[in-house]
């Protein structure tokens, strides 16, 4: 049942993450077909295009760290048995967790001055706080999905491996 929920949670922060692709990629067409053929340019559009990307990034950050597939680089964990491969595969995700939690402790920093300071976007001249709010949960919720990793790869190593895929007889 644990694992149910956390699965759950896991699965709803990479629907967001995707959620925000969509919502970039909306952004950019609608803005070049509006310029390019009707010679009409959405108001803030850049700014938008700016701070969703930034959000973009830190819901991407979450959505990979969990599965693991960033980029990475295997030379030294394809070279070794299983028992190091899961060593090495837990040294760096606690180094993974450190740095990410780090990173979102800085980014509430900059969320809080970015609020104190009211930054505005350019034309409709709209807070930039929220998108900067939006982007640091993004980084709390990849600090939560890389601390379920840790904790499942040292305490249910099973959960993290590739499901295999069995032939049809």
């Amino acid at each position: 049942m644990k694992r149910f929920y956390m699965d759950r949670f896991i699965d709803t922060i990479e629907w967001i993450a995707a959620g925000f692709i969509g919502i970039v990629a909306a952004n950019i067409f609608i803005a070049v077909v509006l310029r390019n053929a009707l010679n009409y340019s959405i108001p803030d559009a850049f700014d938008f295009g700016r701070l969703l990307l930034g959000i973009l990034i830190f819901w991407g950050i979450a959505a990979t760290s969990y599965r693991g597939t960033h980029i990475t680089v295997d030379l030294i964990w394809a070279n070794v048995g299983p028992k190091w491969q899961r060593a090495i595969d837990v040294f760096a995700t606690l180094v993974l967790l450190f740095v990410v939690t780090v990173q979102t402790y800085t980014l509430f920093d900059k969320v809080r001055q970015t609020y104190y300071d009211n930054v505005l976007t350019f034309d409709l001249r709209l807070p930039t706080w929220p998108f900067f709010a939006i982007a640091w949960a993004g980084d709390v919720s990849a600090v939560l999905l890389i601390a379920i990793r840790t904790y499942r790869l040292i305490v249910q190593p099973e959960t993290m491996r590739e499901p295999t895929i069995k032939p049809v007889e």
